[in-house]
């Protein structure tokens, strides 16, 4: 009975630790071995074996069976911390080899806790952790919140297995299309390239193997319903499915999209492409911040400078100028050069005297005269475009400031306006006072006006006085209350 209960044990522990039931028999029979070493001396040979069919245990000293029920309560012991020790690194070692196969895969687990900016998360049998570098800027997770990230690594470390996720790494997207798209799954589509700013934008490229399965609408799906759960998980990241095309020029043109481009000028020996846009489309070709023509740069494998025809026109002008000033350059050295997709002397420059001899078959002199007269002119533009550059950065910033005074000024005027209002309200009644005064003070003087008319022809001085002493109270008057009452009128602004 003990010895079938016995492979029911191993049985169980080999299920939930999810590791090879040999593995946890071998481990059982070396913690007996250690346990019965513990209660012998070292010199004793010990052999235990356990019957795969049967569990019987067969314990062998120096050649001679012995019974384990002679073994002690410290020998047990021993054996337990044996066998635990032993079954952790089988765990440790399981753990390992599951999520290294599943590398680059997406599992879902619990968030449990914060760790210095670093998420803990909960997996099936161990415990993983999302860095801050590794979170899409605007996520916020909270304690027991499911979260869906990618395996990025995985690390063994001294008593432990160290699992990093990432949501931020581009094939994260791959991985979500994967789960979202079957074509995906079933690499009916397959995804040539993929140019990811975690957060803000994705741009993939996407081509069909099967004619008969379009790839960009098999991505997007019915009314978006496939896409859309993708940007749900990213937190409404934008998501642009690009036509992959093998033409570079071609595939330029849809990465740019919902920019419309004019021409595209591709330089193999700088690895460069030249478009040219249409002013209304420049904004667009560009994106926020740079932000679209930079991630068609990266999905495309090129270098994309974005011009406008002027600019364009500008530049091929100068490098026909230039190079037609060094003697034995013809219009069919200029196609030749434009035709390599150099449409500036900044281009002659950087590529250099080799690509001009070995593709075009050119004379070593001529054209090393050619990039040394296009270096000289380039210093000139460069230095024209910093003088424009510098001009506008400083329009801008008088506008700025003109702007500034401007809002300033309106929102002065209506406190000064209201202040004057203020002010006028107790001055009025000041004055009121001031009048009934004088209207009073002449009243109650009549018999002094009519001596000063009946003696007017003795006396002329004497109406001068009694005009003095009527306005003696109202000046009085008006000194009094102001002063208390009346605030100072306020600074008209400039």
């Amino acid at each position: 009975m003990m010895t079938q209960e016995l492979l029911r044990i191993v049985d169980g522990i080999a299920r939930d630790k999810n590791i090879d039931p040999e593995v946890v028999i071998e481990d059982l029979e070396l913690a007996m071995v250690s346990a019965i070493r513990k209660a012998n001396t070292l010199e004793d040979e010990i052999e235990v074996r356990i019957n795969r069919e049967d569990g019987e245990i067969i314990a062998k000293i120096n050649g001679q069976p012995m019974s384990m029920q002679a073994l002690g309560r410290i020998a047990a012991q021993t054996a337990k911390q044996v066998m635990i020790q032993r079954i952790r690194e089988a765990e440790r070692g399981s753990i390992y080899d599951e999520y290294l196969q599943r590398k680059g895969q997406i599992v879902t687990g619990r968030v449990v806790r914060w760790e210095g900016g670093s998420l803990v998360v909960e997996l099936d049998r161990c415990e993983a952790v999302l860095p801050r570098s590794e979170q899409i800027p605007g996520d916020s997770h909270q304690p027991e919140e499911r979260v869906r990230a990618m395996v990025l690594d995985v690390r063994e470390t001294p008593g432990n297995v160290k699992i990093i996720l990432s949501r931020t790494h581009p094939d994260f997207i791959r991985a979500l299309f994967e789960l979202e798209v079957p074509e995906v799954a079933e690499h009916i589509i397959e995804i040539k390239a993929l140019a990811r700013e975690a957060g803000y934008r994705t741009k993939v490229a996407v081509n069909s193997l099967d004619s008969n399965v379009d790839a960009v609408g098999a991505c997007v799906g019915v009314r978006g319903s496939r896409i859309k759960n993708i940007v749900d998980e990213l937190g409404g990241e934008k998501i642009d499915i690009v036509r992959w095309n093998d033409s570079s020029k071609l595939l330029i043109a849809n990465s740019l999209k919902p920019a419309e481009v004019a021409e595209i000028s591709l330089s193999f020996e700088l690895g460069r492409a030249t478009v040219v846009v249409v002013d209304d489309q420049l904004s667009l070709a560009i994106g926020k911040r740079g932000q679209n023509v930079r991630l068609a740069a990266r999905l495309t494998n090129w270098d994309v400078d974005i011009l406008t025809p002027d600019e364009f026109n500008a530049g091929l002008d100068t490098l026909e100028q230039t190079l037609r000033e060094v003697e034995g350059v013809d219009s069919t050295i200029l196609d030749q050069i434009i035709a390599m997709g150099m449409v500036s002397v900044m281009d002659v420059e950087e590529v250099g005297p080799d690509p001009l001899v070995n593709e075009l078959k050119m004379e070593p002199e001529l054209a090393q005269q050619m990039v040394i007269r296009c270096a000289e002119q380039a210093k000139v533009v460069a230095q024209a475009r910093a003088d424009a550059k510098a001009e506008k950065k400083q329009a801008a910033a008088d506008q700025k400031k003109s702007v500034g005074k401007t809002m300033e000024k309106t929102a002065e005027e209506p406190a000064a306006e209201s202040t004057k209002e203020v002010a006028a309200e107790p001055a009025a009644e000041v004055t009121g006072s001031a009048e009934a005064a004088v209207e009073e003070t002449a009243a109650a003087e009549p018999a002094a006006e009519a001596a000063v008319e009946e003696t007017a022809a003795a006396e002329p001085a004497a109406e001068p006085a009694v005009e003095e002493t009527a306005a003696e109270p109202a000046e009085e008057t008006a000194k009094a209350e102001p002063g208390a009452d009346v605030p100072a009128k306020p600074e008209q602004p400039e």
